[in-house]
């Protein structure tokens, strides 16, 4: 693949920085150039993407279904994934493609939660969307049993669609780990929106009924709907959202992350944070949950909404040594090499491979 340019066409909702290193390693490791048309009117956080040699930025407000049509026939690309796979635009532009035998891939981070509208949009995705696409790149087991409801074959899901950007967050683990082993941190972190859904109000309420809160703090990190709601009280800071290169001095000064949340496809920061080399405490709504969490291990799975759970699990934290801390910081870090950005552009890339030698290109 190293000889030849490959054109990719990505399709996306909104860019974070764990696109970015995906799209990095394309274009590094694999000679490709990458053409990247976001959504950027319907942005949820002020994430910023940097330029990158090779990769080429379009808002998807610059075009309508004929003209990102013809624009994507006119590239000629080798592939597609999109992860905006619920856009009519996009939609149709996959379509189009799909009829060249151009391999799409949909990236999908959904769960299957066996509800009425899951199971009745089943078989409007078979009837309407699957034509759209070659393959589906799945995050990982949840993922996997919503791909095979939807109809894919096991020769048409790729695994592992999520990493966290390790170029960030390993060197964070190297910089902050001596610190913490001479002065522990004693306080919670939580960074992402600040919505309903991420259970930030258990998290409060969990926090201010600890049985013994000792010297530990919280912190919250991010923005969102819920930010004028969180309580105004010595014991919690709350921060802006910030550009992932500045959440050093966050980690640096933390013991424990936690993620509250109530429904989560998948939660990307648990990888983050592993690999940042935190103790993490999150719920099993969480679809990362079973990759990046070793209750015991490196942290504790609760039962979401589950307030008691959660304190008790708190607690245990604030009741552990420093040095267990530590040992569980060294153990989370490890954990979060199980994926990169570069086994994941290699699984996406593979699907070339594959329909060469099943004779579609």
């Amino acid at each position: 693949m190293q000889d030849k340019k490959i054109k990719i066409l990505i399709l996306y909702a909104e860019i974070m920085s764990y696109t970015i290193a995906l799209i990095k390693e394309y274009v590094k490791s694999h000679n490709a150039e990458v053409y990247l048309v976001h959504w950027d009117t319907q942005k949820r956080t002020p994430y910023i993407a940097p330029e990158i040699d090779g990769v080429t930025y379009y808002g998807r407000s610059e075009f309508t279904p004929k003209t990102l049509t013809d624009f994507a026939l006119q590239l000629q690309t080798d592939f597609v994934v999109t992860s905006g796979w619920m856009d009519k635009m996009y939609i149709h532009v996959c379509k189009k493609l799909r009829k060249n035998n151009i391999p799409v891939i949909a990236a999908s981070d959904a769960q299957y939660f066996n509800n009425l509208r899951q199971n009745i949009g089943k078989y409007y995705f078979k009837l309407f969307y699957k034509k759209a696409f070659s393959h589906i790149w799945v995050a990982g087991a949840y993922q996997y049993e919503y791909a095979k409801i939807l109809g894919f074959k096991n020769n048409e899901i790729i695994f592992n669609f999520l990493s966290a950007d390790l170029e960030i967050f390993n060197p964070i683990f190297s910089k902050t780990i001596e610190d913490k082993k001479a002065n522990y941190p004693h306080q919670f972190l939580f960074v992402g929106r600040f919505a309903q859904e991420k259970g930030l109000d258990l998290l409060v309420n969990a926090f201010n009924n600890l049985e013994t809160k000792k010297d530990w703090k919280l912190c919250l990190v991010g923005n969102g709907p819920f930010k004028n709601d969180l309580p105004k009280q010595k014991d919690i800071e709350i921060h802006d959202f910030v550009q992932p290169e500045k959440l050093e001095e966050f980690i640096a000064k933390s013991g424990c992350f936690v993620l509250p949340s109530k429904m989560e496809p998948w939660a990307l920061v648990l990888h983050e944070f592993s690999a940042a080399g935190m103790p993490i405490i999150c719920s099993n709504a969480c679809g990362a949950a079973p990759t990046f969490v070793i209750s015991g291990y490196n942290g504790y799975i609760f039962e979401s909404g589950n307030q008691k759970d959660l304190q008790h699990w708190m607690q245990k934290i604030i009741n552990s040594s420093d040095e267990n801390l530590i040992l569980m910081s060294q153990k989370s870090h490890k954990i979060g090499q199980r994926l990169d950005p570069e086994s994941n552009a290699a699984n996406s890339l593979s699907v070339l491979k594959q329909t060469q030698i099943a004779g579609y290109r």
